[in-house]
């Protein structure tokens, strides 16, 4: 992203719930969750803006930034916008309370068309990579998920995947140990990346309480425009 393009900030959100404590976005492909090093403008930051404008707020807006999607990921997030409310979605992330679903489409079907993928998973700093081993290594998380072959594609798989765990890269890391590795995945062994510089990772759909009311929200969000996402959901 340029950080240079004044019209960043007016990107058009694709908002899937608002109130006074919550704000979920569909994450668009390319777009940091938090600022790093790059510089470049974050979603935290575009939302912020969004909501002073919308709401004509005068001074900061609070905007707390409850979990996070990788950079070439897009989909469902959450952001709290007040203190309590980040606090006690923080506890239902850490507790798993919340439901998070993923597609993911791969070039090699998995071996099995549906099974739960345990490993020990180390992340590597430098490289801001993880590395999914079979058994327990030094400083290594155990990582969790369930996937669900959902449809055969031409040439692809879509799966659909549950996390149990909620690791650095985990869904990413986890498939390419299984030699499945994300369409557009340089990073864990696909053979090509996408021209948009995306992978074909979606956060579907998220499941979660609200903070204050305690009802149940799930928010399904809709998937990038391309012709392979499309065929996901033809037939």
């Amino acid at each position: 992203m340029n950080q240079n393009n004044t019209n960043f900030y007016s990107m058009k959100l694709d908002i899937l719930f608002e109130d006074n404590h919550l704000l979920i976005i569909n994450k668009p492909i390319g777009v940091l969750v938090q600022g790093d090093k790059t510089g470049d403008i974050p979603l935290v930051d575009l939302a912020k803006a969004y909501i002073k404008q919308k709401y004509n707020k005068p001074g900061a807006v609070f905007l707390g930034v409850v979990h996070r999607l990788d950079r070439p990921t897009s989909g469902a997030i959450v952001f709290a916008r007040t203190s309590k409310a980040l606090e006690r979605l923080n506890k239902q992330f850490k507790d798993r309370v919340t439901k998070k679903t993923y597609w993911a489409i791969t070039k090699e079907a998995p071996a099995n068309s549906a099974d739960t993928l345990v490993h020990w998973t180390v992340r590597n700093q430098k490289q801001n990579k993880s590395y999914a081993h079979k058994k327990e290594t030094p400083e290594s998380k155990k990582a969790i998920l369930k996937y669900t072959t959902k449809k055969k594609l031409h040439n692809y798989t879509l799966l659909e995947i549950e996390l149990e765990t909620g690791r650095h890269h985990q869904i990413r890391a986890q498939l390419s140990a299984i030699g499945c590795p994300i369409k557009g995945d340089l990073k864990y062994g696909s053979a090509r990346s996408n021209p948009n510089g995306s992978i074909h990772l979606h956060a579907r759909s998220l499941e979660i309480l609200h903070p204050v009311s305690k009802e149940s929200i799930c928010c399904v969000a809709s998937l990038p425009k391309d012709s392979l996402w499309d065929a996901c959901l033809s037939g």
